[in-house]
């Protein structure tokens, strides 16, 4: 059971909406007090990516500021946070001083009257990662079945129909399996989108002769020789679904990358 299957209806309601908009949050909840404080252990808030609460509430002013650097450090780093929210003699007492990090928790000041401690956990919720498949080949169906398994929001498109526009949620990713159906157009539609990551599967070569004719139709030379041809990483992939799962796991290590800060658009 993890902080989602313990919030109340409002809470669920907002959640909701901000997974509808496929927006990153944070789930913050109170898990060890001591001394006098106004929120008591499972207290809980629902936050925005910058830290802003949206519902819910553990304590007054002197957890805010903490708890938004923890919630932004949560979401660049893609990785929950725990924090200690203590009056400096309790911190000079444990040996550590405003700022310190140690063993996973980070420490901050509470300049409260009360002078009560709060140690709050910050779990960051991200959308599920976007992969629009062009294709009906054995490949693009395999790349939709495995990818869904595994969390991704992977749906085969239509070439004929537009893509829906990029919002402000995670980066679309797409791949062309189209397989000799439709390529020059598949790859038409996905270069005119804004996405950072486009694949193609077919050889480096029938690429390469593709990528003449869209740089014939306008298309900028940089945008074309940044798509991924061959798709997928080099692991000596040769069925339909050993091809689908070395996509895969290149769009993982891309994503889990970009959730890091470190992949730049073409």
């Amino acid at each position: 059971m993890n902080s989602l299957d313990l919030i109340d209806a409002r809470m669920a309601e907002v959640l909701d909406t901000l997974r509808q908009r496929a927006e990153p949050f944070a789930i913050a909840t109170i898990i060890r007090t001591a001394g006098v404080t106004a929120a008591k252990p499972g207290a809980k808030a629902l936050l925005d990516g910058d830290g802003s609460i949206r519902h819910g509430w553990i304590g007054g002013g002197c957890t805010k500021g903490a708890l938004k650097r923890a919630v932004v450090k949560a979401m660049q780093d893609g990785k929950p946070q725990l924090i200690s929210v203590a009056p400096e003699e309790a911190l000079s007492q444990r040996g550590v001083s405003p700022g310190d990090e140690v063993d996973g928790v980070q420490f901050s000041s509470n300049g409260c009257p009360s002078e009560g401690t709060i140690d709050i956990f910050v779990e960051p919720c991200f959308p599920k990662p976007v992969l629009v498949i062009y294709g009906n080949s054995p490949v693009a169906v395999g790349l939709q079945e495995l990818a869904t398994r595994l969390g991704w929001e992977a749906n085969i498109q239509d070439i004929e129909q537009d893509l829906a526009p990029l919002g402000s949620g995670p980066s679309r990713m797409i791949v062309i399996a189209t397989q000799g159906q439709g390529d020059f157009a598949a790859l038409q539609k996905s270069l005119a989108d804004k996405t950072k990551y486009i694949a193609f599967v077919g050889s480096r070569k029938k690429y390469a002769a593709l990528g003449k004719h869209l740089i014939a139709a306008g298309f900028e030379p940089d945008r074309v020789n940044a798509v991924h041809a061959p798709a997928g990483l080099n692991i000596g992939a040769v069925t339909p679904e050993e091809i689908a799962l070395s996509i895969l796991a290149e769009l993982t290590q891309l994503r889990r990358h970009e959730l890091a800060g470190e992949v730049n658009g073409p």
